[in-house]
């Protein structure tokens, strides 16, 4: 028997990745652009935008690990070709992201000062009241963000990444349209660069919603099943997402300590580490790509009770991360100092975010494939106690604990901070590639 023609051929598995990396590329430059345009709102605005850009990634990763746990049922039951199941159980996820979101919007709106005084007391009024505007705005998006993540789960379940491609292509032309317009047409401020957020989200989620209520699609919502409430299914689903929004969140926090510790290391540091970070996020879009790959081709093999050809993936797609991961990261290495002459900075600041990146680099090309993307593909199968346990437990003794001993203690500033976290990555990877080799993964069952 032939495991190659079982699911996914070579001209499958890249018409889902190609994708998938070029999304991540265009929100990452978009993102670059974005705060360009924001810089002219004036420095209130900038402040404002960048805490609670903070404080709406946690809730961002929520309706992402929800997401994720979907995606995972959906590719188990397009697995078993039980479309139709597939269907119902992206319904139920609509039906639950979309009250999920609503409440914590409504939350948000309500208590929305107290929770940014207790936060961030101390900044000044004038930014305060920028990241009470950007907030609220940014509440009123959080439903469109979480059924628009409910529709992706479906199209990335099918492999159908080019989809979601085309339509996050659109929505960041009309996010960056909007923020020129708000900011030097408008003169809006803050509300300049929220709005356009706003409308760019609600037009995602709008198209993806119709897009999956199309009867062409061999996925589809059922209107009958999102006004029902099947609790097997939806316990399927948050069985997957509540331990990975738990492992998000944990690394939420930990990134706020980090910060704090990065804070204590004096002026240079701080400017070297803040621009390696913006580096370090380009070049591990590659890694990043992968990992909705590995949940949709190892949901799908799992559903169909094929543990064969998920070992087969498994291997396959752990070699195309490896093969991507180091040729990309390789490449943005090489232009590094080519991005470094665009910051005004002194030279002893470049040659450490030379450090820093290369630290980075090398681990996240050979070490990050396994403690990241493949942890994906463990999770599509199921085992996903045993993935948030490792993360949460090397997150915080070995990223948090041994970059204070490094950072602090040894006075390696950055530096320390940089190998705790090849550190954290070198750990999960091996005991994640264990836990593929041992096959422990197979004993899972997501779906009855």
């Amino acid at each position: 028997m032939d495991v190659k023609k079982k699911t996914f051929t070579s001209s499958d598995l890249r018409k889902i990745v190609i994708p998938l990396f070029m999304e991540q590329l265009l929100v990452m430059l978009v993102g670059l652009a974005d705060t360009l345009v924001i810089s002219y709102a004036g420095e209130d605005a900038v402040s404002g935008v960048s805490l609670v850009n903070q404080f709406n990634t946690i809730f961002i990763y929520l309706f992402t690990a929800l997401a994720s746990g979907g995606a995972v049922v959906i590719s188990q039951y397009i697995g078993r070709k039980e479309m139709e199941r597939a269907g119902e159980s992206a319904s139920q996820l609509l039906s639950f992201s979309t009250i999920f979101s609503v409440i914590i919007a409504v939350a948000v709106l309500i208590g929305n000062q107290a929770m940014l005084s207790l936060l961030f007391g101390r900044v000044e009024d004038s930014v305060m009241a920028a990241c009470v505007t950007y907030l609220r705005i940014s509440a009123y998006s959080y439903p469109a963000l979480a059924v628009y993540n409910s529709g992706v789960a479906i199209y990335r379940s099918l492999g159908k990444t080019n989809v979601t491609m085309y339509i996050s292509v659109i929505s960041n032309v009309i996010n960056i349209v909007g923020n020129v317009v708000g900011v030097f047409v408008l003169n809006a401020g803050v509300a300049g660069v929220a709005w356009p957020s706003f409308i760019a989200r609600m037009f995602s989620a709008i198209v993806i919603t119709v897009l999956c209520f199309r009867k062409k699609s061999a996925v589809v919502y059922s209107p009958l099943w999102i006004f029902r409430w099947d609790k097997n299914m939806m316990k399927s689903i948050l069985n997957i997402a509540i331990p990975n929004g738990m492992e998000n969140g944990i690394f939420q926090l930990v990134k706020v300590a980090l910060s704090s510790i990065v804070a204590l290391f004096g002026t240079y540091q701080i400017a070297a580490n803040g621009v390696a970070q913006s580096i370090w996020s380009l070049a591990a879009l590659a890694g990043v790509a992968m990992g909705p790959a590995f949940i949709t081709v190892i949901g799908q093999c799992m559903g169909n009770n094929d543990t064969e050809a998920a070992e087969y993936y498994f291997k396959k797609l752990t070699k195309m991360t490896l093969l991507i991961s180091s040729a990309w990261n390789l490449l943005i290495f090489l232009l590094t100092p080519l991005f470094l002459k665009f910051y005004s900075l002194a030279l002893e600041t470049k040659q450490l975010i030379i450090w820093l990146v290369l630290i980075h680099n090398v681990f996240n090309a050979v070490a990050f494939p396994f403690s990241g993307a493949l942890s994906n593909g463990l999770r599509a199968a199921g085992d996903v106690k045993f993935t948030m346990y490792i993360s949460v437990f090397s997150t915080i003794v070995v990223r948090l604990l041994l970059s204070y001993l490094l950072g602090i203690v040894f006075d390696m500033g950055v530096i320390g901070i940089a190998v705790a976290m090849v550190c954290d990555w070198v750990l999960r990877a091996i005991i994640f590639a264990w836990r593929e080799k041992s096959g422990k993964w197979k004993e899972f069952q997501v779906i009855a």
